[in-house]
């Protein structure tokens, strides 16, 4: 994004999306919220957590309140937790001048995020496996 709001992305990336996948659900947090965004949105996905900015009214609070927007607008909670552990890692502040270099260390700390996913998967299935020979050998 350069220049440009939150509200103001969603029709873009709607349209290259919806037509490239089928999306069940699509959540986002209040300062993407907009009217339009909103019913272009629910034309092609079946549950859009789009929580309204300011005072919901009734209708806006009791769709709020169904059981399957808590629940998938807590799954977005776990996105934020994510975006907050970059953050920790180092994302918090750019040492880098100027808007390329910018970009490529957003770049570089994602991926350093990944690869300590990727590592994190690895250590724990070879503790199952480790655990899974463990077995092996006393139950012989």
């Amino acid at each position: 994004m350069e220049n440009q709001s939150d509200s103001e992305m969603v029709k873009p990336v709607a349209e290259d999306l919806v037509e490239k996948y089928d999306i069940l659900s699509w959540s986002f947090d209040k300062g993407y919220w907009h009217k339009d965004n909103k019913a272009l949105l629910e034309k092609h996905v079946e549950i859009v957590v789009m929580p309204k900015k300011g005072k919901p009214n009734k209708q806006e609070k009791e769709e709020e309140n169904q059981r399957q927007f808590k629940i998938l607008r807590n799954k977005h909670s776990a996105v934020e937790s994510n975006i907050n552990e970059l953050e920790h890692r180092g994302l918090d502040r750019c040492p880098d001048h100027g808007y390329k270099n910018f970009k490529r260390y957003v770049g570089l700390a994602v991926a350093a995020y990944n690869l300590r996913r990727i590592g994190q998967e690895l250590i724990e299935i070879l503790r199952k496996q480790e655990l899974a020979e463990q077995e092996l050998r006393t139950a012989a």
